[in-house]
């Protein structure tokens, strides 16, 4: 599964009729992102909910 997939910042554009990346991305920060390197995505966002919890325990 890509980073993509699982960020928060991911979604659906009905204009499109595709998911979109919401976050404002600089001319590199696009480069990476259509290059598919996206492991080092600086606005990556977990949609794991549970995973502040899980530290916790």
């Amino acid at each position: 599964m890509d980073n993509c997939d699982s960020c928060n910042n991911l979604i659906y554009d009905e204009d499109y009729e595709c998911y979109v990346c919401d976050m404002n991305l600089d001319e590199d920060d696009m480069v990476r992102f259509l290059q598919g390197n996206t492991a080092e995505c600086p606005f990556y966002q977990s949609n794991d909910e549970y995973k502040i919890v899980r530290k916790q325990m």
